[in-house]
């Protein structure tokens, strides 16, 4: 089985400030976020064939010591015992030349212990690799409890013009000049086990906490996602995102190289009837070999919107192909699934009045008026290096189109968009018959930049009576956004789009906020979907939006009593997500099925005020396939660290989905739902497919509907009673009037019992019956009562 390093130690990394450089010559020892991606290279590393592959440092001619076996082992059955020390280096070694490579990283662990009781109380321990002469590097450390087992552990990359013909690894304490001067502290017995060297691959697993409980932004915490455009469908947003992981590269320290976006050629896809609950829907293959539209190499700033055409809904989704050009796949619902029906990209350099030949042609709006006529705006960039103000300020970079009826054409010809200082990021929405051309601003061509404008980086807007226009500097009114790095530290490019949902407008846009959290500050233009409330003045301009981590407001709470996908998530740490065969169980066969994997000791999920309603929820089933033996899953209240409600234990066979449930007692009203993992350190637990809360059943009933009047039969007054079995089972029925009473027996499902009571009187005052039904449900023998009143009566 493969080690992997332990994910607490990735979130201490991951909490402090990436400052500094690493081990300046050679070898850069860390804990970064990795996982082993190939076998152990050690030999008996758990020293269950005794000592065969090790032997005693013998880097200096003063080593020494003795190696013995031991059954005092952390795991399995044998470990080895050093004694008789002369050097601090000297300790257990193995020969990994022919093993590992120069330019090559690698993962360590190893387990320490020491007992001496004259020995200080805790003690550091190294891992050392020798690569002969004086070079020695440490690959790995831990500072142990004396009597406790220790995890050493670390990565190392090996510099690429390294010698490795002699390169050795061996177990030390630090050196010191003169060691036998004070033998307990320095050189000390001590036990090793479970030494592991493995070739690692980069975790894209965020470990870092970047959403604390309470925030609503960023809206995902567990991956990127960049120019999120908004889509409303069936009172859901989804928002469809560039997928910056795609480039996403964590190295040894756990910082990821820039992001290029050359390598992206997948959307990201979330969704939410709430506005903090989110499912992750996965990627779209939208381009590259692999993708729905093969003939396009990536896929940027996405935009979607549907139509009926010839007569069914088609939802249709816009991307830009880097800067060159702008495409279109077309799906059978939100979610897909997609398929190519035009062939080609949409926009290009040949689309009449799209291109002047210094402006790019991607970042597409699209946008459907009232009478189903749909538009596209695109374009960006503009610098033609004149270092102008005019071209500086009026690049002239942007157009509108008209789409075709089909909306993977366009017709007639791209007009320009003369909106101030425009760069990129084009959107167009409408509100009270006015319409509304949004952008990102430019960071300045060299040229003077005009006051009356936009600041540099900020989202800027026209208004227009039209679609098409005309956008001029005159339709300009002023700002939406001002640059992330505001209000966040971390500023870059933006990118926004405006929707509106149960009555209000609300606006996303990015920030580097995750990538931020990930470092402790430094980033690295990884971006991350935020949202906020778009408010407007009584004359339809709009009031400026402020970035922060709040968010906007939970618009409804969450109905556990369905299927939720285990995706849905409100703050999370240490999980990831995967896509796996078959289709959602809550979003149907069409969409696909996302589960929650990676997941280790202490790793978290959680859903965000969830509604048990008066009655409550009397249990919690999880759908999941569990990995390592020992592995549960704790539900708590409000709180990752509150007192336990239920517990699942995961102990179905290994490998194979089941369903997993626990009693929960008296959970009512609303809460915010965590779920804990909890397992054997240094492995993978296991994986969530769904949650599903089990409702209070309220005590079963005959139901009845039961009518009484008063009536005359000329001077006569008489009562009349109906009762209608409204169950499934057959039921005695039993009429209760100041008159008199009557029973009928098994009254079918629908029919009814009714009995008319004779007064022998002229009159009757108002006043109720009382009628009972008995019926067997559910193999019990139940009664239910029900009163009914009537008005009086008099006969002449």
């Amino acid at each position: 089985m493969l080690k992997r390093v332990r994910k607490s130690a990735l979130r201490r990394v991951a909490a402090a400030a990436m400052t500094g450089a690493l081990l300046a010559t050679a070898v850069a020892a860390t804990s970064g976020p990795v996982q082993a991606a190939g076998p152990n290279i050690i030999v008996n590393g758990g020293f269950e064939d005794g000592l065969s592959g090790w032997f005693v440092n013998n880097g200096n001619s003063t080593d020494g010591a003795t190696l013995s076996p031991t059954t005092d082992a952390f795991a399995g059955s044998g470990a080895v015992l050093v004694t008789n020390r002369k050097t601090t280096g000297s300790g257990p070694m193995q020969d990994l030349s022919g093993k590992v490579q120069a330019g090559k990283t690698y993962a360590i662990t190893a387990r320490v212990k020491y007992e001496n009781p004259s020995s200080p109380a805790t003690k550091q321990f190294f891992a050392t690799m020798h690569y002969g002469g004086s070079t020695y590097t440490n690959v790995g450390t831990v500072t142990v409890a004396r009597g406790q087992w220790g995890l050493i552990q670390g990565t190392f990359t090996i510099p690429a013009g390294q010698s490795v013909t002699t390169a050795r690894l061996f177990i030390e304490t630090p050196w010191t000049s003169d060691p036998a001067s004070a033998p307990n502290t320095h050189l000390m017995d001590f036990k090793v086990d479970d030494v592991s060297v493995s070739e690692y691959t980069a975790s894209t697993t965020i470990e870092a906490l970047g959403k604390n409980p309470g925030e609503g932004n960023p809206l995902i915490s567990h991956k990127f996602g960049a120019d999120g455009n908004a889509f409303v469908h069936d009172g859901r947003v989804y928002i469809y995102m560039t997928n910056d992981t795609q480039e996403y590269k964590p190295g040894p320290n756990g910082v990821s190289t820039t992001n290029t976006y050359a390598s992206i050629n997948t959307i990201t896809v979330i969704s939410s009837d709430d506005l903090m609950n989110w499912v992750d829907h996965g990627e779209i293959p939208v381009a590259g070999p692999s993708g729905v539209a093969r003939y396009a190499g990536n896929s940027w700033a996405p935009a979607m919107e549907s139509k009926v055409v010839g007569g069914k809904e088609k939802f249709f989704l816009y991307f830009a192909n880097s800067g060159g050009a702008s495409g279109v796949i077309v799906g059978d619902s939100p979610v897909g699934p997609w398929r190519d029906e035009r062939g080609s990209l949409l926009v290009t350099s040949a689309t009449p009045g799209a291109s002047n030949g210094k402006n790019w042609l991607f970042d597409p709006g699209v946008f459907i008026d009232d009478d189903g006529q749909g538009y596209l705006v695109f374009g960006g960039g503009g610098d033609d290096g004149t270092r102008s103000a005019e071209n500086t300020n009026h690049p002239k970079s942007t157009r509108v189109i008209r789409l075709g009826d089909d909306m993977i054409s366009t017709k007639g010809s791209a007009e320009v968009i003369d909106a101030p200082l425009v760069f990129e990021a084009g959107h167009l929405f409408k509100r009270d018959g006015k319409y509304y051309y949004s952008y990102s601003s430019n960071f300045g061509f060299g040229g003077a930049i005009d006051p009356n404008g936009p600041p540099t980086g900020a989202i800027a807007y026209l208004m227009a009576d039209s679609p098409m226009g005309p956008w001029t500097p005159e339709t300009y009114k002023g700002i939406i956004f001002k640059n992330p790095g505001t209000y966040f530290g971390a500023g870059g490019n933006n990118h926004q789009s405006v929707f509106q949902l149960d009555g209000q407008y609300y606006f996303t846009y990015h920030a580097q906020t995750l990538n931020s959290r990930i470092t402790g500050g430094a980033t690295q233009g990884f971006r991350s979907p935020h949202l906020a409330k778009l408010d407007f003045n009584a004359d339809g301009t709009i009031k400026e939006v402020r970035g922060d981590y709040k968010g906007v407001e939970q618009i409804r709470a969450l109905d556990p009593y369905r299927v939720i996908e285990a995706e849905t998530i409100a703050w999370q740490q240490g999980i990831a997500t995967k896509k796996v065969d078959g289709g959602s169980e809550e979003f149907g066969t069409q969409a696909p099925n996302l589960v929650v994997y990676d997941i280790d000791n202490g790793d978290w999920t959680s859903l965000a005020k969830v509604d048990f309603g008066t009655a409550g929820a009397t249990g919690v089933t999880a759908k999941v396939r569990p990995l390592a033996a020992g592995g549960k899953i704790d539900v708590r209240l409000d709180g990752r660290t509150s007192p336990v409600v239920a517990t699942i234990p995961v102990d179905a066979p290994l490998g194979e989905w089941t369903r997993l449930s626990a009693r929960l007692d008296g959970v009512k009203g609303v809460h915010n739902v965590y779920f804990t993992y909890a397992g054997p350190e240094g492995a993978d637990l296991f994986e969530i497919d769904s949650w599903a809360f089990a409702a209070e059943q309220s005590s079963p009933e005959v139901k009845l509907t039961v009518t009484a009047s008063a009536r005359c039969i000329g001077a006569s007054a008489y009562l009349a009673v109906t009762a209608v079995n409204d169950g499934d089972a057959p039921a005695t029925i039993t009429l209760t009037t100041p008159f008199g009473t009557r029973t009928v027996a098994d009254v079918a499902p629908g029919k009814q019992a009714y009995q008319s009571f004779n007064t022998r009187a002229g009159q009757i005052d108002a006043g109720k019956v009382t009628v009972a039904g008995t019926a067997t449900i559910a193999g019990k023998q139940v009664t239910t009562s029900y009163d009914a009143a009537y008005n009086a009566a008099a006969c002449r």
